[in-house]
């Protein structure tokens, strides 16, 4: 796992379904894949965040990546988690060479806004007598 930036909290909706999205391409890559190393990558941007789930295992081929064999929507179901929240989803893949899921989605849609408390200014006081 590799977390890359200053964590900043994500907006309750995007971060439900960053949680979703990361736990379907990590549950494809152990069921399907017959992955050896999966490594993940949080990545907090100042335009964006950015998750990447990197595998090594079998990959897939283009009919796989386009349709949803009978009973499996992961990839159908990431794609549509990730315009739920203004993200864009891209899966490269090749047969034997692995798969990378990345998700990245605008800070201006990712990010909860900050929470800053006012600074206190500490008042001069009253004049010290002459």
């Amino acid at each position: 796992m590799v977390v890359d930036g200053t964590p900043r909290p994500l907006k309750p909706l995007v971060r439900d379904e960053v949680y979703r999205i990361a736990a379907e391409a990590l549950r494809n890559a152990a069921r399907h894949a017959k992955a050896r190393h999966i490594t993940v990558e949080i990545r907090y941007e100042g335009r964006q965040f950015r998750l990447v789930v990197r595998d090594d295992g079998v990959g897939m081929d283009e009919p796989a990546l386009r349709e949803a064999p009978t009973g499996h929507f992961g990839l159908h179901g990431m794609r549509e988690r990730a315009g739920i929240v203004g993200g864009r989803l891209e899966v490269l893949t090749r047969p034997g060479l692995g798969t990378v899921v990345e998700l990245s989605i605008p800070a201006a849609v990712a990010y909860a806004a900050s929470r800053r408390r006012p600074v206190a200014v500490a008042s001069p006081g009253p004049e010290p007598p002459e």
